[in-house]
């Protein structure tokens, strides 16, 4: 019996069925560690490697999370970096006063405040998502660069709990498991996948699309605020940016969202968004080890993730894909 018939056995299985999708990913991973491994063994792969691999990566994981909540219904959102930045500004100022609830409340409570006025004018404007977002974008790396008066922000070396572990494990646990039950229990996750299935039929069943919408981009950046805490305190400092250089931070959070979106069928979409970043990490520092030049990395990382999604995600013949 081949891999792939043992594979299908174990999709139709009663009991493993359930876990296919998490099996599938590990499986991609241990793929992905050995061929790195066999390829750099002094410079890669050891125990102590992969935990750092997993640190970064929930980071990112956090982020798509957030990300998961308006990409499944259709929207984008480019200002995901300038929000990182600009909520770790906040944070690590309000923690020069009140400790660990200044960085906690400031980096979450501006959050909170950018994904509402995101969503407030996505809806009021009634442009595209995109569209808005870039402007956005641009309107918080200023801000960021005046509130930090073009210096670097660095955070108290008592303060960095969140930044190693258990400290950043428990608090990415915390998102993962608030995403987890939004999606499965709360009308805001059925509604989110209602909208993104057919918006016109999610409408004439009552249900306000655009107040969801907003809602999306609120649990959006509420969990970049997140993303900001364990990166600032993982980096221990932040440097504002001008000229669009925040963009390059949206990227590695939306791959993981392309994995949560594309295991969703298994039901499993927020460990997919966990297992999903940390092959990217493998990936990018791989091709560390092997001392690539960056635009191979990008080329290959891109490739592979473009092979996962589309091997994983396909649709039934004659279905219109957007």
């Amino acid at each position: 019996m081949n891999t792939g018939m043992r594979l299908m056995e174990m999709k139709n299985n009663k009991f493993f069925g359930r876990f296919y999708g998490i099996l599938l990913l590990l499986l991609l991973a241990f793929f992905f560690w050995g061929i790195f491994k066999i390829l750099s063994p002094d410079n890669f792969g050891t125990p102590e490697k992969m935990y750092y691999y997993l640190q970064s990566s929930i980071i990112y994981s956090v982020g798509a999370c957030g990300f998961y909540f308006i990409v499944v219904m259709g929207l984008f959102d480019f200002s995901i970096g300038a929000n990182v930045v600009l909520s770790a500004i906040v944070g690590v100022t309000m923690a020069k006063q009140f400790g660990y609830v200044g960085l906690l409340v400031g980096a979450m409570s501006c959050g909170l405040l950018i994904g509402f006025c995101n969503g407030i004018l996505y809806a009021k404007l009634r442009i595209p998502s995109m569209i808005v977002t870039v402007g956005l974008m641009l309107v918080f790396e200023s801000l960021a660069y005046f509130a930090s008066g073009g210096q670097k922000q660095s955070l108290d070396s008592s303060l960095q709990f969140f930044g190693k572990a258990p400290g950043n494990m428990i608090l990415a646990l915390i998102a993962f498991l608030l995403t987890f039950f939004i999606l499965k229990y709360t009308k805001v996750g059925t509604y989110c996948y209602a909208i993104g299935s057919d918006e016109y039929v999610a409408k004439n069943m009552g249900i306000n699309v655009n107040r969801y919408k907003i809602l999306g981009f609120v649990l959006l950046h509420f969990f970049v605020g997140i993303m900001a805490i364990l990166s600032v305190s993982f980096g221990t400092s932040m440097t504002a940016t001008t000229g669009m250089a925040s963009m390059s931070r949206n990227f590695t959070p939306l791959m993981g969202t392309f994995f949560g979106l594309a295991f969703r069928k298994y039901g499993t979409p927020v460990p997919a968004m966990i297992i999903g970043e940390f092959i990217i990490s493998i990936i990018f520092n791989g091709f560390i080890a092997l001392g690539a030049p960056t635009t191979i990395q990008n080329v290959v990382t891109g490739a592979a993730l473009l092979t996962i999604v589309a091997l994983t995600t396909r649709p039934a013949k004659g279905v219109v894909v957007k």
